[in-house]
């Protein structure tokens, strides 16, 4: 059994100040151990953790945390800060129901000074606080945390450009794991590092560029000469003219560095930008070798590593992609499967390896992906984007203008739809059909199964107009793919079994339940297929026949499917008694999806003490 002795005197940051430097080493070995033990019981993210120690521990030795404003990007990098902050003994319950969050929310601390979960919106965030913080007469310090993979979405360099402009007091730090630097890492980088971090240097530069600016060319001259020498060394220019004083790259595991540094830079002024190097699993060599596999992980047996879970014998949604993706790729070629940095999660590894020169990862950078999806489809090629829902809602804009407004043919495999489960509210995808149905030129489909899924995304991929397949995460029903490809008539859907009274209407993933809920209230029951466009004669016959509707869906009520079968049942005249069920007007808690969904009433029980209530209301 692992002992703590350092960290369970760590009650907060107050606490963590009062020790030495050199007890810091040891601090962040029992941290590094305990998030291990903690994750590989709880699941979550781990290797992006494990490489984050050492920087948590410097950021609260350092800075006046929370009094100082700490905003981690993602914040899937944040579990050493939660465990420094006082939720150490509360890290057992991490992305469970009731437990605390998986990101930093700022209902659950007060160390957890934004809420988080997208990425690259630290910078803006931090930002606003440091400019908010001078308005308000406070001296407090703004520090934003970000990786490198945010730093491709554009929202990270709007934040930057305006950060240079304002000149705040703002400290950026780049927490960089993947860029290949490591020979920038060394002796020089470390001297010139020093250099740049002193007042001393800071001092020296500001008193010869107000000498220098009498004699102009000679200014230009020496700003060409420094700009030459440092970016032999680093990657320097380009924030320097955002307006940041750049430094680094620095050791990001070497603690002395790392305190040393956040010492100087604390006493500057001015927008500073940190570039720490550390290595994602650091201390955990599975995850060190595999770093994305150890990126999000489930229970697992740290001895044996994530070989040792159990593997479900159904296909996961995400999977039946993949494999559609593929087999299609071996009778068509007019195509390009584009993807925002989700690779791994949206199930596009295989397909990557056998196609690369049709796939393309843009990075985290969703706005582009839909407008570059866009332009390839104005040129006759069919553009797929595998994107999750809650990520599609980042490029709305570019959705609605660059996409629908023309009527491209881009196609959208939309993963993680409605409840996802431990990530909690902020990754949710349970707002797309609202958001989707109502934008022109936009079909929609809900797959309820395996086969049905790999048969929408061959009749998406036919349809010459924006198109849409949402589905949820995790496996299926077990139902066997029927390879040959059968292409859905548009808008059809289908009546699964004929009752009396109560007819109910359900798309996609609620399907399941529904049919157990038909079978024991005698109810009948269609399977929609299509959100838009809607099958409306088959919603006319079900409205002929039966004293009450009822929708059921995997999305908000307001503006969902639901609600679009309301509004077909008033425009055909028909105003019988309807109740929706899905997802009320809250954000659902994280935890295990089916218990999210029982919390929303979308469990068997639930749905029939919904529908019991409001026929005998």
């Amino acid at each position: 059994m692992n002992t703590f002795s350092l960290l369970e005197r760590i009650n907060n940051p107050s606490d963590l100040r009062e020790l030495s430097q050199d007890q810091l080493y040891i601090l962040s070995k029992e941290l590094r151990e305990f998030i291990l033990d903690t994750v590989s019981n709880t699941g979550g993210h781990l290797a992006s953790n494990l490489g984050a120690v050492e920087l948590s521990i410097a950021l609260h030795y350092v800075y006046n945390t929370p009094h100082d404003l700490l905003v981690w990007d993602v914040g899937h990098q944040s579990y050493p800060h939660k465990i420094l902050t006082g939720r150490r003994d509360q890290m057992g319950s991490l992305r469970q129901l009731g437990g605390i969050a998986g990101f930093p929310k700022r209902e659950e601390s007060e160390y957890d000074t934004f809420g988080v979960g997208h990425s690259s919106t630290s910078i803006s965030a931090a930002l606003g606080m440091a400019v908010a913080s001078k308005a308000l007469g406070k001296d407090n310090k703004a520090i934003a945390v970000i990786g490198d993979g945010s730093m491709t979405a554009g929202l990270a360099f709007e934040g930057l450009n305006n950060a240079g402009w304002l000149k705040s007091d703002l400290l950026v730090v780049l927490n960089d794991n993947e860029m290949s630097i490591s020979e920038s890492v060394g002796a020089i980088s470390q001297y010139l590092s020093t250099i740049l971090a002193s007042r001393f240097y800071n001092t020296v530069k500001q008193t010869a560029n107000k000498a220098l600016s009498l004699v102009p060319t000679m200014q230009k001259i020496a700003h060409k000469v420094e700009e030459h020498m440092k970016g032999m060394v680093m990657p320097s220019t380009m924030f320097e003219e955002l307006g940041f004083n750049y430094i680094g790259p620095i050791d990001g595991h070497d603690i002395d560095e790392l305190v040393s540094h956040l010492k100087r830079i604390k006493q500057l002024s001015g927008p500073q930008f940190l570039h720490v190097v550390t290595k994602k699993g650091q201390g955990y060599k599975l995850a060190e070798h595999n770093p994305i596999g150890y990126h999000g992980v489930t229970k697992f047996n740290p001895s044996i590593g994530m070989t040792g879970n159990k593997i479900n014998s159904a296909l996961t949604y995400t999977q039946v992609f993949s494999k559609w993706l593929c087999d299609m790729a071996k009778t068509e070629t007019n195509f390009l499967a584009i993807t925002p940095a989700m690779r791994e999660g949206s199930g596009m590894v295989e397909f990557a390896n056998l196609y690369p020169e049709k796939y393309f990862d843009v990075g985290i950078a969703e706005q582009h992906a839909l407008t570059f999806a866009a332009g390839v489809a104005t040129q006759g090629v069919k553009a797929i984007v595998a994107i999750y829902s809650t990520f599609l809602q980042r490029g709305y804009d570019q959705l609605i203008h660059d996409i629908a407004l023309q009527n491209l043919p881009v196609m959208f495999a939309i993963d993680r739809s409605g409840v996802v489960g431990a990530d909690g509210p902020t990754h949710i995808g349970a707002f797309d059909l609202s958001f989707l149905r109502c934008i022109p030129n936009m079909i929609i489909m809900a797959p309820s199964n395996e086969n049905e899924c790999y048969q929408m995304l061959w009749t998406a991929y036919r349809i010459n107009m924006p198109c849409a397949v949402r589905y949820p995460r995790g496996s299926g029903s077990g139902v066997k793919i029927i390879e040959t490809p059968k292409l859905l008539t548009l808008g059809q859907g289908k009546l699964i079994c004929s009752g009396q009274k109560v007819a109910i209407l359900a798309f996609g993933s609620m399907l399941d339940v529904a049919q157990i809920v038909a079978l024991e209230i005698n109810a009948s029951l269609c399977n929609m297929r299509f959100v838009k466009p809607l099958d409306i004669a088959l919603i006319r016959q079900m409205c002929e026949s039966h004293e009450y509707i009822v929708t059921i869906e995997e999305n908000v009520i307001a503006g969902g499917a639901g609600s679009a079968c309301s509004e077909a049942m008033a425009e055909s005249g028909f105003y019988l008694p309807t109740l929706h069920l899905g997802i009320g007007d809250e954000f659902p808690a994280h935890g295990d999806p089916k218990a999210i969904l029982k919390g929303c009433g979308l469990d068997k029980d639930g749905v029939i003490k919904s529908i019991n209530k409001f026929i005998n209301r």
